[in-house]
């Protein structure tokens, strides 16, 4: 059996991680989640396994592996595995509803929201929250199904012309839209729980913030910068990905440009860092990954 099993489901990201893994020696299987699986199968690929489905991947196939991914990880845990970012963090990475929820829950500030799952509540739930708002699928990725309305005549048109967007688990948030200062937002990583790095990314005013190099393409507007985030923030971060159980994973928050409030809002237990990271940062976190990555499967043995 090999030492370290990744699960992976996009073409590009990680060629970077398996890399870093082949320049140290590490022994590991690197598995796409195609086929099926047998529920009474009590084996798993690897004493440690690393899964690495991203939220995005409804956009690039249909029939895509989200949902199956948790039952699989569920099953090599109970099958004696150390699965890192297993069935606990994706539950909370397939839910931005569940993550405000946490966060709130830890006494941070999130945006103004409500949960709605029939598009006939959304006109009460936008009532409640304001103009301007976003209405936002509670599964999504690189800024898909994110969608602003600045008046409630523009809002009760897309309800009754089907233009609202969708969730691929029906679920909607109704969330006020905030301003965030300098148009930019936080993205904090952490790496066991603790403080891996922060990068500042600005965009062109869309959603679409994505910091990996698939998602950087000739002419994209986004831009990021090495940035050290205040220690409450750190601090938050942590506590964050403490309670989501998150093994590696970034956290994102932004200063809310009407009353200076660090409003966090979303979770990501997909991070594949920021797209080159010797320039951005001076340093490869891949490299703290694999260290990490080696002290765990040394843990396991």
């Amino acid at each position: 059996m090999t030492d370290l099993a990744i699960l992976y489901e996009h073409p590009v990201w990680f060629q970077p991680l398996f890399a870093a893994l082949d320049r140290r020696g590490v022994d590991y299987a690197a598995l796409r989640p195609d086929g099926g699986f047998d529920p009474a199968d009590a084996t798993a690929p690897a004493p440690v396994i690393l899964s690495r489905i991203a939220m995005s991947a409804f956009l690039r196939e249909a029939e895509h592996p989200i949902f199956w991914t948790g039952a699989l990880l569920a099953q090599w845990e109970r099958a004696g595995a150390r699965v890192l970012n297993g069935p606990a963090a994706l539950a909370i990475d397939t839910s931005k509803a569940r993550q405000l929820s946490l966060v709130s829950g830890l006494g941070l500030a999130i945006p103004k929201t409500r949960v709605v799952h029939r598009a006939a509540d959304v006109a009460d739930a936008a009532d409640a929250v304001g103009f301007p708002l976003v209405v936002k699928a509670n599964i999504g990725g690189a800024g898909a199904g994110i969608v602003r309305f600045d008046t409630r005549d523009e809002l009760r048109a897309a309800i009754a012309d089907g233009g609202l967007p969708t969730s691929i688990d029906g679920v909607l948030l109704v969330q006020d839209y905030v301003p965030a200062h300098g148009g930019a937002i936080t993205r904090i990583e952490t790496l066991d729980r603790a403080y891996l790095y922060a990068i500042e990314v600005r965009g062109d005013g869309g959603f679409d913030l994505c910091p990996a190099d698939a998602c950087q393409v000739p002419g994209s507007a986004i831009t990021m910068t090495a940035v050290e985030p205040a220690p409450a923030l750190r601090d938050a971060a942590e506590a964050i990905a403490r309670a989501a159980s998150l093994d590696v994973g970034g956290v994102e928050v932004m200063i809310d440009d009407r009353d200076g409030v660090a409003r966090f809002y979303d979770i990501n237990a997909l991070s594949n860092f920021v797209a080159k990271p010797l320039d951005v940062l001076g340093w490869d976190p891949h490299d703290q990954l694999v260290d990490r990555l080696i002290g765990w499967i040394g843990e396991a043995r």
